[in-house]
């Protein structure tokens, strides 16, 4: 079973180990965080951050019945910047999360996804898709910085310690 305030939980242990991956791209040179990495379909950390954020918006529009389509990475020019984005983003979850019962994150229901297709799903499936997401891309931006000589410390797995 799904609980607001478990989902809530599991949001803010995401975006610790999230924020922590931010903060690490602080210390890349602005050509770095904008580098072409053609093996990646997301191509460059910036890109890569903005998605995996960006995304959650997204997710959570659709969720209150809204299209929230990305906004233009190329707005996002700094970590200042890519850091209010994210905090934007963790609040817009927080509030849902808020006023979400249980019965309805746990019940599916039609919900309109992008070019107008209406899925029925599950609300609390949606919120894990979109923090299982910024682990995806969180490890791709750990394997450009490794690439780029620029290695992650260890640690931004999934906390599983307070």
């Amino acid at each position: 079973m799904y609980s607001a305030e478990g989902l809530l939980e599991f949001s803010r242990r995401t975006h610790q180990s999230f924020g922590k991956l931010m903060a690490h791209c602080r210390t890349l040179t602005s050509e770095e965080f904008n580098r072409k990495h053609v093996e990646f379909g997301i191509y460059s950390v910036k890109y890569q951050l903005h998605h995996a954020i960006g995304a959650q918006k997204y997710w959570i529009g659709v969720l209150e019945g809204r299209m929230d389509v990305d906004d233009d990475p190329d707005d996002q020019f700094s970590m200042d910047d890519m850091e209010a984005y994210r905090a934007e983003v963790v609040g817009l979850m927080a509030k849902y999360l808020g006023a979400a019962s249980v019965k309805e994150l746990t019940t599916a229901r039609p919900m309109i996804t992008w070019q107008q297709i209406e899925k029925t799903l599950i609300p609390a499936h949606v919120v894990m898709r979109t923090l299982t997401h910024m682990f995806q891309h969180q490890g791709q931006v750990i394997a450009m910085c490794r690439k780029m000589g620029k290695p992650v410390k260890p640690g931004l797995d999934y906390p599983i310690l307070p």
